[in-house]
């Protein structure tokens, strides 16, 4: 026998873990001033050009990689369609930006973001059969790729002497 909980049960707390990761620190997991956006508003384009080391990728990269992967899933999540696509392609192309490239990279992502909490948002049920797992996915994706450009910039940017 299965048990069913209600829809707001499990939305609310979802879309309260995905505000915390792109937004607004609740208390959940995050420290204070260290969402994706709060974090992307205080890197500059010299720093988004660059990489932890000579084998990772760029600030930038990693940002278009996660808009990337949040417009791939929330197609998926609408349509439950498998499209092929080329995840190496940002990878081996994005790198530097000019000012203006990167408040545009910002900008895209924040409009992924806003699409993908509509779709959220739509659902009258989570019976679909990625309904759950695309969320939860673009979650986690995010979460790890903000670990990795803090990382970044604490590598990338100078010490500060106490």
């Amino acid at each position: 026998m299965s048990i069913q909980i209600p829809l707001e049960r499990f939305t609310n707390p979802l879309l309260e873990c995905l505000d915390e990761t792109f937004n607004e620190v609740h208390g959940i997991y995050l420290d204070k001033g260290t969402t994706l956006f709060e974090t992307l508003d205080n890197v500059t384009a010299e720093e988004a050009s660059q990489a932890a080391s000579a084998k990772s990728a760029t600030i930038a990269a990693q940002v278009e990689h996660v808009r990337f992967y949040l417009d791939v899933l929330n197609d998926f999540i609408r349509t439950n369609k498998v499209v092929k696509v080329d995840w190496r392609e940002i990878w081996q192309t994005v790198s530097k930006v000019t000012p203006e490239e990167w408040e545009e990279q910002k900008r895209r992502l924040k409009q992924s973001h806003a699409q993908v909490l509509a779709t959220i948002n739509s659902f009258d049920s989570w019976d679909g059969e990625y309904d759950i797992a695309g969320p939860l996915s673009i979650l986690t994706h995010t979460a790890y790729h903000l670990g990795g450009i803090r990382q970044a910039l604490a590598v990338i940017r100078p010490a500060v002497q106490p």
